[in-house]
């Protein structure tokens, strides 16, 4: 055993002997072993897990040395020109249409980038299915949008491969790929029998080696060709495929093989015998499948039945229709089981057992750029198409095996040249009709539609799986991929044979979803199968006519164009017998889906529209175009019938479908083609007949006579005007629009952008989607067409995105230009593109206001009547219709109604009837025939009108009517006739000459005469005529009686009469008015105008007219109606009175609740305007001599605060990092979007005191450092209000009763949460209103002229004054818990800075903190500065006087240990004790280190309330001192040490002046003197020092540098100061704020000199001597023994000023970001986050809802807001390019601050257009970040459970 010895050795060491073996002449001992070897190592008997076989291939393959070397060395023989790189689901790809060949081109982000794509339409998207990059294929793409690897053509330069480097790899790997195979043969069991899992199991242990494959294949070309010689080999196949002979295991591995190939075909082993042509049974359920093409796919049978079995399982089913199919395909091989020649035609096979795993099909496409492969692998799946079909029926997933079929096909078949030939060498078309008939076979049901007995038409049944979860589209969608090619979609059009069967698979589909009407009961349930039809209709046929009809553009094309309507009007004769269609069509049923008809019309279209053919070469005789009008006018019927809630009982869905017929997507396959096989059937056939048809199908005959009251046998009143007005509306669309009749596609595309556009201002991706795409494709540009965005800048203006504040967020929109409004408003367009009926009442409004701006014309406009472009000469034959006595009857007869206000007429049937008249009135008919044809009028038992001209129609007086009316109604007469014979005898004259008129009749007497003309025999098809019995319905008790009425008017007349009765006065046109009018204004106004509109043109085509109209207005008088007395006028008059009582009452009410609303607005609300005062100015307690009264929002009581009943302020309490983020540069931060940069937190405000207070508690008493800086930089609580107040017993009711509202809140009771009462403004909690006293207000406030010695005295007792405890009452409760709401708000880590946590130092610091937090940010909030002085809006707001109340009682009750009292240090020369060695206490923080701010705000707060001003002024002045000595300290350090010593100097000197305690010179020096001595602070940086400091330093700018320390402490004070005194702040220009602010505190008299002059050290005002003082304070900074000079510098230079907090600089282009961070892993769990999102404060990287990052249940995004923003979190969603606010608790959805060209979001990048940023958006965003307003704001706020 040779193997055997060769398994134990090394493996390295053997792979490089046989290859050495193997390379010399004679090798046949090395094949020898290698094939022992081989046999032991890829034994398949041995579990498929074990990795031994997989690294001893590795070895040998290599050869000996290194894998990794291996794959270098073969990849630097790539010689690929393709990329190829293949990518599945959710990979991010771009797609370029302007260097596309195919639509389904795409590309990978790396050649997109290196390509050259600027100024192209391109955009990006997440791979659905997956997909290949087709990067250099020049079949697929241009050239020119190549990158720059794929341009070159690298081929060339690249040397030839060593024969010996792949020598070992085409030994190994055929064996190696058997092994696979013999692996999965093995593994397969039929899916009937396993269960999913065992498939997965056997792949998840291929796992390994797949993944091998599919690393060789990115080893390049080289590898790839070796792989394509073995995997095309068929000799390797036939010798390895079986096995050897003695080995069993092999023997039976390929039984089991051959036993799976057997199922494979569409038809089982057995049926083969029979011919194709077979019956087929059709199972009326759609369960066991037709025989033919359905093999066995009955449900039961998974093997082979015998033949006469399935004979039985076919009739079980139950009744069956037989269907008799055509002989099905040409070629048995598409029936047939498959044969397997090579190893990729079995492995393929595999991969479509297996469903397709994801490894298999990357490997298999990994292989595409190799073109033998390409070529072999798609003639491979070509053969297994049928197969993958069937397969993919019975697949329980089947949608991710769709995707992943497709991610195959698309890249097979979007080569023109690939699908060419394998459409010429495997008949790729007939496999693909076949298979989807075979699909489409399985869930047939018999067709209800008409002759629901005898009806022998199969329809698909759109319940079916298949149709339901379009399991069909991989089918479609390659079928529409391939007819995209000329070359292949010609040879469709030329197979006869293969048209027809496409057009019976089209007949599945036609009258689908069969809808009837429910009369009784509402139907229980909903049937949602609708989406299904559309979809099928849609995908399946109109996608595939629209592919072939691109191929049918031009006269050379005509034949195809014949072929096909010549099969689609026999397949609809076919139809209409298998339906048993004679001639009316079955009530009360209605089918959309009419596809046939559909491809009839587009054929016949795009025939005369391009090829020139005459149109009526391509018709049929008049009595098959009378059946094909019927259904198309049916849905037309229907529309309105549905519109008019005919249809309720059948629920919401009916309307569903009669709003998806007309919907963007679908119109121009269904709406549009419907009505122009309409206009056909209208041109070619009698008029009469046709608009009778119309009325008959609107069921509104009945309603059409003179009479005021008719019987309608099958609408009830309330129906009948919508439908009139349907049936009306319909007529003007039919006959006014011109889509297919003889628009240009420019006009067409323009036509669609205006009626979108003046429905509402669209965005422009919402007009993309809204635009049907054919004609017009949007993508790609038709040489020669306008594009899309060319017509779009011609109609409409671009109105950028604005930015309410407060507001939404609006997008982009474009808006109609005024002369489109003017010109091109086409209401008619409107109607028919409108999905909702309230976008037609917009389109008007809009329309409206734009007459009334531009003061055209200022009632209510009546629709604008549109000039057409001229028909196309084929359609003349539509004119006729305006021209028929039929029309004009109805016409007279609508007119005479609406004059004599009949019921059920309406302004909108005048509109319709007047449109009609003026289209007539525009489309003449040229030749008149009328003399030549005096037949017709024998037949024309009518002689309403001579003629059929409407000329001459109008002015053709009508002097009496016969009408049918019921006894009751008012014209029956009941007097006797008249006894005079003169009169008798014309009465009897006027019988004879009295017209009748029955439109059914009429319609019923054409038909007749044409099926006469035609055949003979065809008569006794048409029914007995219903017209009689249709009068007199059962069980109506009036009988109809004949009356004559006297009319005697024309309509010119009755036209003249409406205008009087619109214009509501007499003689309204005198007889000279014609002359007067000029033309242009009449376009544009209301029914008065329309009226002089037609009479304008009537009379300037007809001089006969001109004269009738002057007569008639001559000699004019109003109409008299019958029967004054009559009920229904007096109802009528009555009803108008009642209505215009109701509108006085409305005006009244209106009136009085607008006035109740300004008062309350004036009262409450203040939000944006700060010039208005408010009721209350909480912000300032006003001197006042009574208390100050509060009102309350819920009981609306109003009254001072008590301790019993006190009031509050509504809060929102939130806990806030904004101060904490400032930096000391104004620019932001930018955003990192490469790996070299990163954002430092260390120069952050929160974090520099941080570092301060952990120094000060290494060397400090811990109590002495808690009273020496401030806390809430980070996670400090800001307190906000809106300013209203209420009882907070009230409050407490209130919150019980939001407790027990179910509704969903998007806030949190339990966590105390609730909205204000009055402005719903969000908050958390009541801040208790002190009881205000305005009588000590007077004495607390006035000025003395005390000494500053004696003021420094007082402070310092009512310092000692020990805290009193507050009397137990309900307020000091309430100040209690405010106290603990304030401390839960923010979180432990925030609160707790001292060594012992809980310690009342530590709450001290706590509480004073939340003061300065409050300050700070209210200086922040001013733009950093208080220049802008007095009232800002945030004053308003301000609550900062009540939370310094509470704050102050809650701080009095620590007392400060007099010892320790920073007062002393501040005003006195304390004599030191000596230190005692043993002292183990630490030292206090030294004065100089101390923050003075800090120190301001604690002794305001611990001293007893009220204080008075002058103490207040005291203490400022004491701590200004400290605050400048700290600033000169800070400023020496910056010094050289010469500088230094020249400063000391010279001001020593200035020492012994006079006023050297004013003297920064003086001071300056005695500072630097004292802080040289000892171990210095100077010695420090001294090197540096000398190299920064090339600068020298001026008095000015040390006096500039001095001022700018001190400012944030006056600031500071100053604010302070206004809340508790109430005082204004001034306004002052920047450079004067020091001054203003030195006046306003008492620094300073008030402005002696010009302010800019003022010395900063002027403020200063010295308790004690000034030097000792310094003194005394430096020594504290020496005598430090233990801590380091460096450490004592960085606490001594605090520079108190920061910039503006900001958010991180975004670059401009979203790309930039997208790119960089969706690939990028997460620093936590070191993956690539499904959602990945940044927070945009700090640029930290997080996961969204990624369950790897979460920490105790919470995840990532939450948790670093509280860690970053104190809860408040701000993350841009880096797949969305969405923003995300998190707050607390909840979180919301805030918008994008990046938006396309067109200045819209593109939320999830669905569009993948490049987005910039926009800046007013971001600004927006960080305002509302620094104002903390993201709760008031935003709107959509949710729970997030910390699942973010």
């Amino acid at each position: 055993m040779m193997a055997a010895s060769l398994l134990r050795r090394d493996k390295k060491a053997t792979a490089a002997h046989l290859k050495a073996d193997l390379n010399r002449t004679d090798n046949s001992s090395g094949v020898r072993q290698l094939q022992e070897l081989l046999d032991a190592v890829l034994n398949p008997e041995k579990p498929a897990a074990d990795g031994e076989a997989l690294d001893w291939c590795k070895c040998l393959i290599a050869g000996g040395e290194g894998f990794d070397e291996f794959c270098k060395t073969v990849r630097s023989y790539d010689n690929a020109t393709l990329c190829g790189l293949v990518w599945t689901a959710n990979f991010v790809a771009y797609r370029c249409r302007t260097c596309g060949i195919s639509p389904c081109m795409s590309l990978c982000a790396e050649c997109f980038n290196n390509g050259d794509h600027t100024g192209h339409d391109f955009n990006m998207f997440r791979s659905q299915a997956g997909g290949a990059c087709d990067c250099g294929d020049s079949n697929v793409m241009r050239e020119s949008g190549f990158c720059r690897r794929h341009r070159l053509r690298t081929g060339e330069n690249i040397p030839l491969i060593p024969r010996d480097l792949l020598l070992m790899s085409e030994m190994v790997l055929p064996r190696f790929i058997l092994c696979i195979i013999q692996y999965l043969r093995d593994g397969y069991v039929e899916p009937d029998t396993s269960t999913e899992r065992d498939l997965q199991k056997v792949l998840q242990q291929l796992e390994p080696q797949i993944s091998f494959l599919e690393e060789l294949t990115k080893m390049g070309g080289a590898m790839r060709t070796v792989l394509t010689k073995i995997l095309t080999n068929q000799q390797a196949f036939k010798e390895l495929s079986m096995g050897q002979e003695e080995n069993l295991y092999a023997k039976k591995n390929y039984d089991k093989y051959l036993s799976a190939l057997k199922n494979s075909g569409l038809v089982s082993v057995e049926e083969k015998g029979q011919s194709a042509a077979a019956d087929v049974g059709v199972g009326a359920e759609g369960g066991a499948g037709a025989m033919v093409l359905l093999g066995n796919s009955g449900p039961g049978s998974p093997d082979e039945p015998s033949k006469e079995e399935d004979q039985d399982g076919g009739q079980s089913v139950g009744q069956r229709k037989r269907v008799k199919l055509s002989s099905s395909t040409k070629d048995p091989c598409i029936i047939e089981s498959l044969k397997h020649k090579c190893f990729l035609e079995e492995l393929l096979f595999w991969t479509i057992k297996y469903e397709f795993p994801q490894k298999m099909v990357t490997f298999l496409l990994n292989m595409l750029p190799d073109q033998d492969y390409k070529i072999t692998f798609t003639k491979t799946f070509v053969q297994h198409y049928a197969f993958i079909m069937k397969t993919l029926m019975k697949s329980h997933e089947s949608d991710t095996m769709s995707n992943r079929i497709v991610h195959i096909s698309v890249q097979l078949f979007s080569n023109e040249e690939l699908a060419r030939h394998v459409t010429e060498e495997c008949q790729l078309l007939d496999i693909m009709v076949t298979v989807l008939l075979y699909m489409m076979e399985s869930c047939l049901i018999k067709s209800e539609l008409q002759d629901e007995e005898n009806n022998r038409h199969v329809v698909v049944n759109c319940s079916e799986a298949l149709l339901k979860n379009n399991t069909y589209w991989p089918l479609v969608s390659d079928f529409i991929n391939i007819l995209s090619h000329q070359s292949v979609a010609k040879k469709f059009l030329e197979d006869h044979s293969l048209l027809m069967l496409w057009m019976s698979f089209v007949s599945f589909f036609q009258g689908m979803n069969l809808n009837k009407r429910e009369l009784n009961e509402h139907v229980e349930f909903e049937s949602q199968t609708y989406y299904a039809a559309f979809a099928a209709e849609l995908e399946a046929c109109a996608q595939p006519m629209w592919g072939l009809l691109t191929h049918c553009k031009v006269k050379e094309t005509q034949e195809y164009t014949k072929t096909v309507v010549r099969y689609c009007l026999e397949t609809l004769q076919i139809w209409f017998d298998a339906i048993g269609f004679i001639d009316e069509p079955a009530p009360n049923q209605v089918t959309f889906h009419l596809p046939l008809h559909r491809y009839y019309a587009m054929f016949l279209s795009k025939a005369v529209k391009c090829q020139g053919l005459d149109l009526d070469s391509l018709l049929p005789d008049q009595e098959m175009l009378m059946k094909i009008m019927v259904h198309p006018l049916q849905i037309q019927a229907c529309l309105s019938e549905i519109h008019s809630n005919m249809w309720v009982r059948n629920g919401l869905q009916i309307k569903g479908q009669a709003m998806t017929y007309v919907q963007s997507h679908f119109c121009n396959s269904m709406i549009d083609p419907d009505i122009y096989l309409l206009q056909v059937c209208a041109s070619r056939l009698d008029p009469d007949y046709f608009i009778s048809s119309v009325f008959e199908r609107f069921k509104v005959v009945d309603l059409l006579t003179m009479a005021s009251q008719h019987q309608n046998a099958v609408l009830d009143s309330e129906q009948e005007r919508p439908m009139l007005e349907g049936a009306l509306t319909f007529l003007v669309i039919l006959t006014s629009l011109r889509i297919h009749l003889g628009m240009t596609d420019d006009e067409i595309l323009r036509a669609e952008m205006v009626s979108q556009l003046c429905m509402n201002d669209r965005t422009h991706s919402a007009l993309l989607d809204l635009i049907p795409e054919n004609p017009n494709p949007k993508s790609g540009i038709v040489p020669g067409s306008c594009s899309f965005e060319d017509m779009l800048s011609a109609v409409a203006d671009f109105k950028a995105p604005v930015f309410e504040p407060g507001g939404s967020m609006q997008q982009g929109m474009y808006t109609p230009k005024a002369e489109v409004w003017e010109k091109e408003f086409d209401p008619i367009m409107v109607v028919l593109r409108t999905v909702y009926r309230r976008d037609v009442q917009s389109a008007m409004d809009r329309y409206a206001a734009f007459l009334k701006q531009f003061g055209i014309h200022t009632g209510n406009p009546w629709p604008p009547y549109k000039e057409r472009t001229p028909l196309h000469p084929c359609y003349k034959g539509l004119i006729r219709l305006l021209h028929c006595k039929t029309l004009h009857i109805v016409i007279f007869t609508l007119l005479y109604k609406i004059w004599m206000d009949h019921q059920n007429m309406s302004e909108h049937v005048l509109c319709m009837v007047l449109y009609l008249i003026e289209l007539g009135l525009d489309n003449q008919i040229q030749d008149n025939k009328e003399d030549e044809e005096p037949c017709i009028e024998e037949h024309c038992h009518d002689s309403w009108f001579p003629g059929t001209n409407l000329l001459s129609n109008l002015h053709h007086v009508i002097n009496f009517v016969r009408v049918r009316v019921p006894e009751t109604a008012p014209e029956v007469k009941r007097e006797a006739p008249p006894s005079t014979s003169t009169e008798a005898s014309s009465y009897g004259q006027n019988l004879r000459e009295a017209q009748v008129f029955s439109l059914v009749a009429e319609r019923r007497r054409k038909f007749q005469e044409i099926i006469n003309r035609s055949t003979t025999e065809a008569t006794q098809a048409v029914r007995p005529k219903s017209s009689s019995t249709r009068w007199v319905p059962p069980g109506t008790p009036p009988q109809l009686v004949t009356e004559i009425l006297e009319i005697r008017e024309s309509m010119l007349s009755l036209l003249i009469k409406l205008h009087q009765k619109m214009s509501s006065k007499q003689n309204s046109l005198s007889a000279s008015w014609l002359e007067d009018i000029e033309s242009n204004r009449l376009a544009h106004g209301d029914g008065i105008t329309a009226i002089e509109r037609i009479l304008t043109k009537a009379a300037t085509r007809s001089c006969q007219i001109k004269r009738s109209i002057q007569d008639i207005c001559g000699k004019v008088c109003p109409p008299v109606p019958p029967k004054k007395n009559s009920p229904t006028d007096k109802k009528a008059m009555d009803k108008e009175e009642r209505r215009q009582r109701a509108r006085e009452r409305q005006q009244k009410l209106l009136a009085e609740f607008a006035s109740r609303q300004k008062s309350f607005m004036e009262t409450a609300m203040d939000v944006e305007s700060p010039d208005t005062e408010a009721a209350m100015d909480l912000g300032a307690s006003e001197v006042m001599e009574s208390e100050i009264l509060y009102d309350c929002v819920i009981c609306g009581q109003s009254g001072p605060s008590t301790e019993d009943r006190p009031t509050g302020l509504v809060v929102l309490l939130q806990a806030s990092s904004v101060l904490g983020h400032r930096c000391k540069s104004t620019e932001p931060k930018n955003l990192p979007t490469s790996d070299e940069e990163h954002v430092y937190p260390a120069d952050t405000c929160g974090a520099a005191n941080d570092v301060r207070l952990t120094l000060m508690q290494q060397f400090f008493k811990d109590s002495s450092c808690l009273q020496s800086v401030s806390i809430g930089w980070d996670g400090g609580v800001y307190v906000q209000t809106c300013g209203h107040t209420l009882h907070i017993d009230c409050h407490k009711s209130y919150m019980e009763s939001l407790r027990n509202d179910q509704v969903l809140q998007g806030f949190s009771v339990d966590k105390g949460e609730f909205t204000c009462p009055l402005c719903r403004q969000f908050a958390n909690s009541v801040l208790p209103c002190r009881p205000g006293r305005g009588t000590e207000a007077g004495t607390w406030h006035t000025p003395t002229n005390k000494k500053t010695s004696v003021l420094v005295k007082e402070v310092e007792e009512l310092q000692e004054k020990p805290g009193l405890f507050p009397t137990e009452s309900n307020l000091s409760k309430e100040m209690e818990l405010v106290i603990k709401d304030i401390k839960n708000t923010t979180q432990k880590k925030y609160m707790d800075y001292g060594r012992n946590p809980g310690s009342p130092d530590n709450d001290f610091l706590f509480m004073y903190s939340v003061a300065r937090t409050n300050l700070e940010l209210e200086l922040v909030h001013r733009g950093g500065n208080l220049c802008s002085g007095g009232a800002s809006a945030a004053a308003k707001r301000s609550c900062l006087n009540q939370l310094f109340h509470v704050l102050a009682m809650h701080m009095r009750l620590y007392s400060i240990d007099s010892a320790y009292n920073p007062w002393t240090k501040l005003t006195q020369i304390v004599q030191i004790k000596e230190a005692d060695s043993f002292d183990e206490e630490r030292p206090e923080v030294p004065m100089l280190f101390r923050d003075v701010p800090s120190l301001l705000i604690i002794f305001v707060l611990t001293m007893p309330q009220p204080l008075r001003k002058e103490h207040f002024t005291c203490v400022v002045k004491m701590l200004y001192n400290l605050q400048f000595t700290q600033a000169l300290a800070a400023l020496s350090t910056k010094f050289s040490s010469e500088e230094r010593q020249a400063w000391s100097t010279s001001g020593a000197l200035k020492k012994s002046a006079a006023n050297s305690d004013k003297s920064f010179e003086a001071l300056l020096s005695h500072v630097i003197s004292e802080l040289s001595k000892d171990k210095s602070v100077y010695k420090v940086n001294s090197e540096e020092a000398t190299m920064l400091s090339s600068s020298v330093w001026s008095p000015q700018s040390i006096e500039f540098s001095l001022q700018q320390f001190c400012l944030p402490f006056l600031r500071l004070s100053c604010l302070l100061q206004h809340h508790l005194y109430g005082d204004n702040l001034t306004g002052c220009l920047e450079e004067e704020e020091f001054a203003s602010l030195a006046v306003c505190l008492g620094l300073l008299p008030s402005a002696p000199q010009p302010a800019n002059t003022v010395q900063s050290a002027s403020c200063l005002e010295w308790p004690v001597n000034t030097f000792d003082l310094v003194t005394q304070w430096g020594a504290e900074v020496k005598g430090l023994s233990q801590i380091h000079a460096d450490e004592s510098l960085t606490l001594l230079v605090h520079d108190p000023q920061w910039a503006a907090p900001r958010l991180l600089q975004l670059p401009d282009n979203y790309n930039i970001i997208f790119q960089y961070y969706h690939r990028k892993a997460c620093s936590a769990c070191k993956k690539v986050p499904k959602d990945p999102a940044l927070c945009l404060v700090c640029g930290a990287f997080v996961c969204l809802k990624g369950v790897c990052c979460k920490q105790q249940g919470i995840c990532e995004c939450v948790l670093h807001s509280q860690h970053c923003g104190a809860a408040t979190g701000i993350f841009l969603l880096i797949n969305a390019s969405v923003i995300i606010i998190i707050r607390g608790h909840r979180f919301c959805l805030w918008g994008s601050v990046y938006l396309d060209a067109h200045g819209e979001e593109d939320r999830d990048l669905r569009r993948g257009k490049p987005l910039y940023l926009c800046e007013e958006r971001y600004r927006v965003l960080e305002q509302q970040w620094v104002s903390h307003t993201f709760d008031h704001i935003n709107k959509r706020w949710g729970p997030h459970y910390n699942g973010l």
